[in-house]
């Protein structure tokens, strides 16, 4: 694969891996949120309507207290008693005991005037037959004025009824507290901005609020708030400061009164815009989290590709290099082979050379002389040379041979040297010294002596090999050893070579893997070795630490 391909094959995984989790992950949070969202406001409208309703009740009960306890004056005394100023001060005073929040109290006749009165003001003797007050208690039997100044100049309200006796209509007045009263109407205060607070109909402030707005001042904020409506309207508007508020209200007082609860949407939502606030956190870090996984994965996935692909690449390399190997160990049969034969004439000239110089001797022609020693000599040593590569053609044959051979009992006390003649040379050129070391005492193995010879030469020259990347051409030590061990035979080859990393020594064994260039190695040689130790039914095993070296163990059944 191309270096483009794997650019736009990695552009297509990273769209794929941002897209699969992003879409149901915003589908989840935008949904999860809109759900959150309306339980939210539905909760803060709920908690705002409960806390209107409780209001109301709490004020329509301290208004109904009052008229019960004008009702119970009324329904105690007489006019005439109660026009007493001695019996009226002392009836105002037990009022007060009873609550602090009657300012004074009056009795009227039905003409509207002040006949007696108890309380901080001259009012005695005034007339209130044109007071709006007056009238509406006339005609309803008891009324609950709104805040007015009166003959004091003063805001205050009233709380006042009829009483009919037998002969003459008459009223008691009460005036109420209304320092007092504005503290009921302002204890519902939610958040920071709740406030409460009572309009009349005319939008006139009954009861002072909080963010700005006296008693008897037109309320230039709500007049929207004023629409007629049952029970608890709810909505949300501005003020004229541009200040977006969360409005219940709900009428009081035979729809006389409004009585308004409002916070400022920001204050009231405040949870709601720490929750969205969250959210965008959280969508965030998780599209984030999505990005930096996706690029991660797709990094991972693509590195992987191309490991593979490289991979595939060099056991491709590998499988011609290993068919060429093998072409190269048919034709060294063949070439060991073919130069038998000339070394078998070689050795049979050399024989019959020694033969005729051996009869010429024993006949006088040739005389013994430093020349004759020379020749005998030489002869000598073609015979040592041509013995030498008899015996390295005839292993180069038993290696190369192909043809299955029955197990046979093998002494290794005689097998290891013949080995380790395969390598020695090689081994005395790189500067290793061979140790060789077996127990007398160790029983004959029944195997394959090919094959076991095939695995015990791949180690030494593996060994060689990590021997010299370690040492270079001095310094390295190689040891062959074997022993019996509990009914097994034990035979193993340590080097002092550069090791076995340990992310690679559970590869080892692997086809085609090796720490060797291209070109060094094929990779098949540890996998074949232990393919071939498996089926004698031995065990193949390695210990290795990295720069010190490693030691390669097999284990054969011994011979029963």
């Amino acid at each position: 694969m191309k270096q483009g391909d794997y650019k736009r094959l990695s552009l297509k995984i990273l769209a794929s891996m941002i897209l699969v989790p992003v879409v149901p992950f915003v589908l989840v949070v935008f949904v999860s949120f809109h759900h959150f969202a309306g339980s939210l406001q539905s909760t803060t409208i709920s908690s705002l309507i409960r806390i209107v309703d409780d209001h109301r009740r709490t004020i329509e009960l301290f208004l109904t207290e009052r008229k019960t306890d004008l009702q119970f004056v009324a329904d105690s005394f007489g006019f005439d008693d109660l026009t007493r100023p001695a019996l009226l001060q002392e009836v105002f005073r037990n009022l007060q005991k009873k609550s602090v929040a009657f300012v004074d109290l009056g009795i009227f006749d039905e003409s509207g005037v002040h006949i007696a009165y108890s309380g901080p003001y001259e009012l005695t003797g005034k007339v209130y037959r044109e007071a709006e007050w007056f009238k509406e208690v006339i005609k309803k039997g008891y009324y609950v004025s709104d805040v007015f100044l009166g003959y004091r100049q003063v805001p205050h309200f009233v709380v006042a009824l009829v009483k009919k006796d037998k002969d003459r209509a008459w009223v008691i007045r009460a005036t109420i507290d209304t320092l007092l009263f504005n503290d009921i109407v302002e204890k519902a205060r939610i958040g920071k901005t709740g406030e409460s607070y009572i309009l009349n109909k005319d939008g006139l402030f009954q009861t002072e609020r909080r963010s700005g707005g006296g008693l008897m001042e037109k309320d230039t904020d709500g007049m929207a708030n004023l629409l007629p409506h049952q029970g608890t309207r709810t909505f949300v508007e501005k003020d004229v400061a541009g200040e977006t508020y969360l409005y219940a209200t709900m009428w009081l007082k035979d729809n006389n009164w409004l009585l308004v609860v409002r916070q400022e949407k920001a204050d009231a939502f405040k949870a709601l815009r720490s929750a969205t606030y969250m959210v965008i956190l959280i969508s965030i870090l998780g599209g984030f989290t999505i990005v930096a996984m996706a690029f991660y994965m797709t990094n991972r996935i693509v590195t992987e590709m191309r490991r593979i692909d490289e991979e595939k690449s060099r056991l491709s390399q590998q499988l011609i290099v290993a068919g060429r190997l093998a072409e190269i160990g048919e034709m060294s049969a063949g070439f060991a082979h073919e130069i038998n034969n000339p070394l078998q004439i070689i050795r049979a000239e050399q024989t019959l050379i020694e033969t005729i110089v051996s009869e010429m001797k024993e006949q006088g022609e040739l005389k013994e002389s430093e020349e004759m020693e020379e020749i005998e000599d030489s002869l000598r040593q073609i015979r040592v040379q041509t013995d030498r590569c008899g015996g390295i053609t005839q292993a180069l044959l038993k290696f190369a041979r192909e043809k299955e051979t029955a197990p046979a009992a093998v002494d290794l006390k005689r097998f290891l040297p013949e080995v380790i003649g395969l390598v020695i040379r090689k081994a005395d050129v790189e500067g290793i010294d061979v140790q060789q070391v077996v127990s007398d005492d160790i029983p004959l193995i029944q195997v394959d002596a090919s094959q076991l010879q095939q695995v015990l030469v791949n180690l030494l020259n593996n060994a060689i090999y990590a021997i010299v990347e370690q040492h270079g051409a001095a310094g390295g030590k190689l040891e062959i050893s074997a022993k019996a061990a509990g009914g097994r035979v034990e035979i193993a080859v340590t080097d002092n070579g550069c090791g076995i990393s340990p992310e690679n020594i559970e590869k080892i064994f692997a086809p085609f893997f090796t720490t060797k260039p291209v070109g060094r190695g094929t990779g098949l040689g540890l996998s074949v070795c232990y393919s071939i130790i498996e089926k004698m039914g031995g065990i193949f095993g390695v210990q290795s630490e990295e720069g010190r070296g490693a030691t390669f163990t097999i284990h054969l059944p011994a011979e029963g």
